[in-house]
């Protein structure tokens, strides 16, 4: 591995499953998907070389190897430019890809929100549900962000969709404070007069 950013390593990963548990073959497939791995055919992929990627690759290998299947990591350099520029493109059209189908579901979220407010139903369950949603959007986006190796262009779009929506639940919280609040105001007063 190298420290020179401007240049990066690549990595061919090669993983074969054939003998081992069958439980092996999806834990591969499902790490691998994780790390924003591009198949360039069944059973080999590429992936840019980052000391996370290139540990999590390790103990991947490792674990392979316990369960009786094998694989190969190998450090490779792109000596071809153009395919080197198809290679990250392709990378972030598979990012995009995740960013796009965060955006497509955000707008389901503000929508739930808008509708909740004008049912004036804007209560406290209702903000410890919506909290709860917006933290998995924002653990989605961690994660699609964990392997958007080269900054993909619709990850900004995707955090400020992201942002927008948060300060839409922001308001919505508000909204509750203020609902709630004269009635147990109302609620408080009545009891002193008691």
């Amino acid at each position: 591995m190298t420290g020179n950013t401007e240049e990066p390593g690549w990595l061919l990963v090669s993983m074969s499953t054939a003998g081992a548990a069958p439980t092996l073959r999806v834990q591969v497939w499902r790490k691998l998907r994780s790390l924003g791995a591009l198949y360039l055919q069944q059973s080999v992929c590429l992936l840019p070389e980052r000391e996370q990627t290139v540990r999590q690759l390790r103990r991947l290998l490792d674990r392979v190897h316990q369960q009786g299947g094998n694989g190969r990591m190998l450090r490779l350099t792109l000596t071809d430019a153009g395919e080197e520029r198809q290679i990250v493109g392709e990378f972030n059209a598979a990012r995009d890809a995740e960013y796009a189908e965060v955006l497509q579901r955000l707008p389901a979220f503000r929508q739930e929100l808008a509708a909740e407010r004008a049912r004036g139903r804007a209560t406290y369950a209702e903000v410890e549900e919506s909290e709860a949603d917006l933290e998995r959007f924002r653990s989605w986006m961690a994660k699609i962000a964990a392997r958007d190796y080269f900054g993909a262009p619709a990850g900004a779009a995707a955090r400020a969709a992201v942002e927008d929506a948060a300060a839409d639940l922001a308001a919505f919280e508000q909204a509750a404070l203020t609902a709630e609040s004269p009635a147990e105001e109302l609620g408080e007063q009545e009891g002193t007069r008691r």
